[in-house]
């Protein structure tokens, strides 16, 4: 059967589309998303830890290109995966891997009580590096093999009062991120992790893509993983008192 010009032409774009988005997405694989170093450090007379990640390019240089709508749009992330309990930090009991993750993404705001470029509009701060706590699990529908655990109304999760309203656990607890040469870093209170001091961790640089559309698809989920401080994601490291 002789395919019309149309059809042919649906398909052209369609292959140029998908091979834009595999361009980009190697773009993101570089230096700055290559781990050489990830601590979490206790500093008990502030009652807070400093936790921090090394690449061996520049930390938080590589932003996401914009997708220009929420479904599709592309996430970048620094990813801590922690043996802590989601009832630690403010969600309900839940199967899973609690993380706190580092994110820029131009194409969405998810931090509505926080202005992190001090400008008065607290909507236009998406590709500001910012953290997330969220609860991971395995989801094999997308490459990376993980996604933000999502829930329905009748579930009756609880959630802490930051969270940005999406039906994920995941929270915008709206902690200090800064990035400075080859390390980005977030500095937590003990009192916003159930003053847990002792716990197992990991670092990991991904890329993720938001979902709205299809529902054989996660609505937030990992699609490359770009390199693991262990290696194999065996949470080796304690926290430094």
């Amino acid at each position: 059967m002789k395919l019309s010009t149309l059809t042919l032409t649906i398909i052209a774009l369609l292959g140029m589309t998908i091979e834009s988005c595999a361009q980009e997405e190697r773009l993101y694989n570089n230096d700055d998303h290559q781990i050489t170093k990830v601590a979490v450090t206790h500093l008990p007379d502030l009652g807070i830890s400093t936790w921090t990640i090394e690449v061996k390019g520049t930390a938080g240089k590589t932003t996401p290109i914009p997708n220009g709508a929420l479904d599709g749009a592309p996430v970048l992330g620094y990813v801590f995966p922690t043996s802590l309990k989601p009832t630690d930090v403010g969600f309900s009991a839940t199967d899973g891997i609690v993380a706190m993750a580092l994110t820029s993404h131009p194409d969405f705001d998810d931090t509505p009580i926080w202005d992190e470029n001090n400008d008065a509009d607290f909507a236009n701060d998406g590709i500001i590096w910012h953290p997330h706590w969220v609860v991971l699990h395995e989801d094999k529908r997308v490459p990376g093999g993980l996604a933000v655990k999502q829930f329905t109304k009748a579930d009756n999760v609880t959630l802490p009062p930051t969270n940005p309203g999406m039906p994920m656990y995941m929270d915008s607890p709206g902690f200090p991120v800064t990035t400075k040469g080859n390390s980005i870093k977030v500095v937590i209170p003990d009192y916003r992790m159930n003053n847990q001091t002792s716990f197992k961790y990991d670092g990991v640089a991904a890329y993720m893509i938001v979902n709205t559309s299809k529902e054989d698809k996660p609505m937030l989920g990992v699609y490359d993983v770009f390199s693991v401080a262990s290696g194999d994601l065996s949470l080796p490291y304690s926290v430094n008192k």
